[in-house]
This record gives structure tokens, sequence and C-alpha cells, in this order.
């Protein structure tokens, strides 16, 4: 199939760049000796997840139940579930396990902790908790050197709840862009989650993993003594948020969404595209960042970058391309005609592709003009 056969928007995967990302992240976990552990909510494709295990990867990492409940009815097992777990939650998680996923589930507080403890008794589910640690105040968990991450500890344990590690997640990562600011953020993130563990151990508790992760902070990390494993998610298609990060480039970016050229405001020096924000998504990431891409930078079929253009503006079925130069090349009308059909890259991959039910895969044709490929479905829901 043609890109020009297709429908858009669509939301396409670069295939040869989507692998090149999988071998750099787990060829450096394997340098690095740990496991690697992906992130799947940007995906949440059955297909990438596959492609990620089969170069290496152990285990999936997820942010819903229902990623959770998807991918293990799609053969995969081993399934930690990062996010803070609600007592409401709790029937979800005991069906899976109950049903052969080896779910773990994390905790951050001591009424997360005696909820999970109370349903375990009740129901005789075996919960496996991991303690989430905040090794740099983006979000949650517990300081590792606190005294809750100890009654945290002890309430687990003594509850006859396996416990299973600690992990942490340094988001923070995403607001630097200097090597050496990621690499300080890589250590800071790795020290602080082993002293919690090492607290853990000093108190007679428990905690054999202990998981650290970002995608700007695995693919920084100079050495990661006392971590058994990494989760990243971005990596596997990168963004242009990672593109400013610098932990990629533009041509590592393996998201793009085709769109069409729709119609022109010629005496404001816009096309027309039906790439809106339903297509793009809001996410501004880059509004903050040292280049600012508005919705997302504009490229050929062949996802070549076109310099000077953006998507500078959406409404909810319509992009706005424009010039970002002073003095653009030629008129936008005549630079994009009606039904020129071009690729955005996006600011945010994992909101962008939540934006659409399934993926086309692209690949070159021995000529180079691009292909569709396979159709890959996504997932969705709570």
């Amino acid at each position: 199939m043609q890109l020009q056969d297709l429908t858009t928007p669509a939301a396409l995967i670069d295939t040869a760049r989507m692998q090149r990302n999988i071998r750099r992240m787990q060829q450096r976990m394997n340098t690095l000796g740990v496991a690697f552990r992906p992130h799947v909510k940007t995906t949440k494709c059955v297909d990438i997840a596959q492609a990620q295990i089969a170069a290496g990867a152990r285990g999936i990492t997820v942010s819903t139940l229902k990623e959770a409940e998807q991918f293990f009815a799609a053969g995969i097992t081993d399934i930690l579930y990062a996010v803070g777990m609600a007592a409401p939650k709790l029937r979800q998680a005991a069906a899976l396990i109950n049903k052969g996923c080896a779910l773990k589930i994390i905790a951050d507080s001591a009424d997360s902790a005696a909820a999970i403890v109370a349903f375990s008794q009740a129901s005789n589910t075996p919960f496996e908790v991991w303690i989430e640690i905040d090794t740099d105040g983006h979000r949650s968990g517990v300081q590792p050197a606190g005294e809750d991450l100890l009654t945290i500890g002890r309430l687990l344990h003594q509850g006859a709840v396996t416990l299973g590690g600690v992990m942490t997640h340094a988001g923070s990562s995403y607001e630097l862009s200097t090597p050496a600011a990621l690499q300080a953020m890589a250590e800071q993130e790795r020290s602080l989650c082993v002293l919690a563990a090492t607290r853990l151990r000093s108190a007679g508790l428990p905690c054999p993993n202990v998981s650290v992760g970002s995608t700007p902070t695995a693919l920084s990390a100079q050495q990661l003594e006392g971590v058994t494993e990494v989760r990243a998610g971005v990596y596997v298609l990168f963004d242009l948020v990672m593109a400013n990060v610098g932990v990629c480039g533009l041509d590592d970016i393996a998201l793009s969404v085709l769109t069409t050229v729709i119609g022109h405001q010629k005496d404001k020096g816009w096309a027309i595209v039906d790439a809106g924000w339903m297509a793009m998504s809001r996410d501004r990431g880059t509004q903050k960042q040292s280049r600012d891409y508005g919705y997302g930078q504009v490229c050929n079929t062949d996802g070549q970058p076109l310099d000077g253009y953006q998507l500078t503006g959406a409404n909810q079925e319509h992009g706005i391309l424009s010039s970002t130069s002073d003095e653009p090349e030629q008129d936008i009308t005549t630079r994009f005609p009606i039904g020129t059909q071009l690729r955005i890259l996006p600011n945010h991959a994992c909101a962008t592709g939540a934006q659409f039910p399934e993926y086309h895969t692209v690949a070159a044709t021995p000529g180079g003009e691009p292909e569709a490929g396979a159709t890959w479905q996504r997932f969705y829901g709570w």
C-alpha cells in the first residue's frame, strides 16, 4: 500500500528507526549489566512489545490495569503496574494474579500498604508489592532516607505480602538538556534508589529488585551498581521533547502523523492540514524547552524535516502549517498545494499515539519511496 492510499490523519511508525532504537537501548542495558523492562505505555501495542522482548527485554511495565489485562491476554506474564495502587483497583489486580499473571503492584504510603495487606488476607491473593521511591521530587514516592520507607516495608512484610523491591522514575530528567546534567541525574536516581534498598535490607526486610528508569537517564547512566533492572518507554519511538533533551536526533523519531493539505489562508501564509490537536494531541512539551516546535515538525513523505516549517497552530480537526522563517523560500500555496501529503513529528509520542486506534508501519522500498506495510492495533482504556 502506498501512503497516498491511507486515510489521513494516520499514525505512521518507521520500523527501521524503531528497530534501531530498540537495539540501541537493549545493547546499552546489556553493557551495563542490568535487565531491561520496557514501559509499554508509549505504544500500547503487542507487536512492538514483542519486538522489545525479542531483542532481550524481560517483562514489561504498564501504566493501567487495562494494559496489563490486554498484554497478559497476548501472552506476556511478567508485568509491573507502575502506578500507585488504590484500594478500588485491588479486585482488578487480583483477578489478573489469580489467572496466572505475575503482576507486581506498587505502594508509596502506609495507607496503600495497609489496604493491600487487608485485601490480600481477605481474598487470599498473593500480591507482590514494590515500594515507589522519590529520587527527584518530580512526582510520587517516599523519601529514600525517611521513616515512611521502613514503615511501609514492615507493613507489607508482616502482612505476609511479598515485598518485591523498590522502584523509581526520574521524570525530572525531561527538563534537562546537557550530557553532564543527565549523567548527574542518572547517578542521583541510581544512588538514592539503592540507598532505599540498602536501608530495607539493613532492617531485615527483603528487597530483591531495584528498578530505576526514564529514557534520558537510561541512555545517560555511566554505571548502575546495585540496580537490577531499568525501565524506559518513549525511547522506542522518541519525539521532539527527547530531541530537545539531547538523547536522540530528528532522524531517530519513529512516530509521525501523515496529514493532507486541505486548504490555504494565503494572506496569512498558512496551509491548512487535516491533522489538528485531535491527531497531534494538545501536548506542547517543547514550549518550555530550547526549541519550540509548535504542534510538530513538518516533514516530507520520506520523513525528512522541512526546515523552516512547523505546525504552528491547531484546532480540533485543522492544523495550521506556516513558515517559521523571516524569509520563506516561496509562497506557501505553491510549496504545499492542496492534496499534498506531509508527515508531522510529534512533541510527545505517548500523547500523539494515544489519539489513534492503530499504527501503520512504514518502510522504504528498494527505490527509496516509503511504503505502508502491516497495521498494528493499539490498546485503550483503564
